[in-house]
């Protein structure tokens, strides 16, 4: 009986080798990396490339593309804000169940909510969240975050479409100049927050995962930081030593006051608590933040603020 319970096998996996040399022809090939593979190439990720108009950053099986509102000029408390800290939309995508889960982030300004809205509900998106993240922002900029499930092409088509009735910049910019080095002192940055940061268009930025597992649709959020399920902290230098932080807090219901006490007693001001997505678990709140002070000063309110949390220790 086992003998030919393996002869059929050994039958089944012939075509699905037919390009490989006789002696790749082994269990693994059925095993999860193959079929990852397998799936990574129907889902057509290049036709993804193409309707976006642009390359993703890759984070394991997630694929993650940016929509900076470069065309905005916004100010808060005379800090001229760069796309980098409050103003980097985006969407990712993540192989799910043999097509993708898409969930996003974009930046609009108020008059671009409705039409966004309805290009997405026309074309089968899901509305998560629409909200503030930042106060007495000139303009003022909101946050529409979108999620969905299928085709990745098609889904990416209806993101499309939707931000062209923003003035979201759709193509490519010319390259530009390199961004200004961070004129901060980032090692000791580093050292405060018990992590490493990362330089990018002239802010510092990190990204701080949770202990906890978070998942969606039975599926692992994985990895969380371009999935916007991580702790995010910015810090944009305003020179002489100071920095504007903004970001947003990912916690669990019983988190959120104590991060809120930690934060106001170490003059950080918490700018909006609320969802950003539907059914995931368990049950997370973003808490949003804004101060400009002394960078270091800020840090050390920031690691109180993250010593009351569940996040992985750096």
């Amino acid at each position: 009986m086992r003998k030919l319970l393996w002869t059929t096998i050994s039958i089944l996996a012939v075509p699905l080798v037919a390009e490989a040399s006789a002696q790749s022809a082994h269990w693994h090939i059925f095993t999860e990396p193959f079929v990852t593979s397998a799936h990574a190439q129907e889902l057509g990720w290049q036709k993804v490339d193409d309707v976006l108009g642009r390359k993703p950053a890759v984070s394991g099986d997630v694929r993650r593309y940016g929509f900076p509102r470069s065309d905005l000029s916004v100010t808060l408390d005379g800090v001229t804000i760069k796309p980098a800290l409050a103003l980097g939309g985006w969407v990712a995508f993540k192989p799910m169940h043999g097509e993708a889960m898409v969930m996003g982030d974009l930046v609009l300004i108020e008059s671009e909510i409705n039409p966004v809205m309805l290009k997405m509900i026309e074309g089968g998106l899901d509305i998560t969240a629409v909200h503030n993240h930042l106060l007495r922002a000139s303009p003022a900029t909101f946050y529409m975050h979108v999620g969905g499930h299928g085709d990745p092409a098609k889904m990416a088509a209806v993101i499309h479409d939707a931000l062209a009735v923003s003035k979201t910049p759709l193509s490519m910019p010319a390259a530009a100049a390199p961004p200004p080095a961070v004129d901060l002192d980032t090692a000791q940055l580093d050292q405060i927050m018990g992590a490493r940061g990362q330089a990018n268009g002239g802010v510092y930025q990190f990204n701080v995962p949770r202990r906890d597992a978070v998942t969606m649709d039975g599926m692992a959020m994985t990895p969380p930081a371009p999935l916007g399920a991580a702790i995010g902290i910015n810090f944009q230098p305003t020179g002489g030593g100071k920095a504007a932080i903004t970001g947003d807090f990912v916690l669990t219901n019983d988190e959120v006051n104590p991060v809120i006490r930690a934060l106001r007693s170490n003059g950080i001001d918490v700018t909006a608590v609320h969802s950003h997505m539907l059914d995931e678990q368990p049950r997370l709140f973003f808490l949003h933040f804004w101060a400009v002070d002394d960078a270091m000063r800020l840090a050390k309110g920031l690691r109180a603020a993250l010593d009351k949390t569940a996040i992985t220790k750096g």
